[in-house]
């Protein structure tokens, strides 16, 4: 298997392991991204995780002050859509991150910046003509968000996707959806990716932001938990149906003709249901494999005797790539 990532000697020789940990709207925060980029795979988390640019400024400011030289590189998530697309944008130029995931829209308008701070630019894409628009506006890498993954989720087979893409692109490629352990990163990077992007698995940490409940409720859950809805977010998600149990629902009976401007009606401002879509929780279908609640660094480690093991070659998993 080979051992390219498509990613510059300058990140990889910083990996254990070919992993993002995926980032998380309210689950990644500063002490998962440490752990994480100190564990050996790189650590993503959303800007809008910081409650304001100010934050996001101090995130980053702690990111850098407790991860040495020699850690994997962290990777700030910006929401294209998002109305502190600007500010965020500007705190990331003024630290020079190294890599960053653009999602829910086109790159374009922040490649410029970006790359002018010496930046790669992956865009979370969930079609095969967003992936060819990403790649005809020059981002250097793609995240496919596929079928199985945590939240919004795409709809595509993995295994489709990946070649689909691959017949046109051969810069890095990042696979989304279902990956939760070292046996599945190993066929990911068979298939044709170059990394593999896990959420669920990261979110059961204990340096993850997520409340014990919601950890628990993943240890406790099994794919066939996983509902696949519009009723919360407007948009195709993988939600718990324990969670939406607990929030006086019925996983049977949602109404999946909810839009995103409904949604933010019906959950945002004090509607019917739960005061807020996000106290309904959400997993991949990896969440069964989640089955405790480790560290970041013992997570990690199971991921490289995993993969180890998948590779047949001890010596994998434990040098850089």
């Amino acid at each position: 298997m080979p051992d390219r990532t498509g990613l510059p000697a300058r990140l990889t020789e910083r990996l254990r392991l070919p992993v993002i940990a995926a980032p998380m709207l309210r689950v990644s925060g500063p002490d998962l991204v440490v752990a994480a980029c100190d564990a050996g795979v790189v650590g993503g988390f959303p800007t809008a995780n910081a409650r304001t640019a100010e934050e996001l400024d101090r995130w980053l400011g702690e990111i850098e002050a407790r991860t040495g030289p020699a850690a994997a590189p962290c990777a700030p998530n910006l929401i294209m859509r998002s109305p502190r697309l600007a500010e965020d944008l500007a705190v990331l130029v003024r630290h020079r991150v190294e890599l960053v995931i653009a999602s829910v829209g086109s790159p374009k308008p922040v490649l410029g910046p970006l790359h002018d701070a010496g930046a790669l630019v992956l865009a979370d894409v969930a079609t095969l003509r967003h992936a060819e628009r990403a790649v005809a506006a020059g981002a250097d890498g793609l995240v496919l968000l596929t079928a199985g993954s945590g939240g919004q989720t795409g709809w595509m087979n993995p295994f489709a996707f990946v070649r689909a893409v691959r017949g046109f692109f051969d810069g890095p490629l990042v696979l989304a959806g279902g990956i939760g352990d070292g046996t599945a990163l190993a066929a990911a990077r068979t298939l044709g990716a170059d990394l593999g992007y896990l959420g669920t698995a990261f979110l059961a940490t204990q340096e993850s932001m997520a409340a014990p409940g919601y950890k628990r409720m993943c240890v406790d859950s099994t794919l066939d938990d996983v509902v696949l809805t519009r009723a919360f977010t407007g948009l195709p998600s993988s939600m718990l149906a324990p969670a939406i149990r607990a929030a006086g629902l019925d996983p049977a009976a949602l109404d999946e003709s909810v839009t995103p401007a409904d949604a933010d009606a019906l959950y945002g401002h004090g509607g019917l249901g739960p005061r807020r879509w996000t106290e309904v929780w959400s997993a991949g279908h990896s969440v069964s494999g989640v089955r405790e609640i480790p560290t970041v660094a013992e997570l990690v480690d199971r991921l490289a005797r995993e993969y180890e093991a998948a590779l047949g070659d001890p010596d994998r998993a434990v040098h850089p790539l």
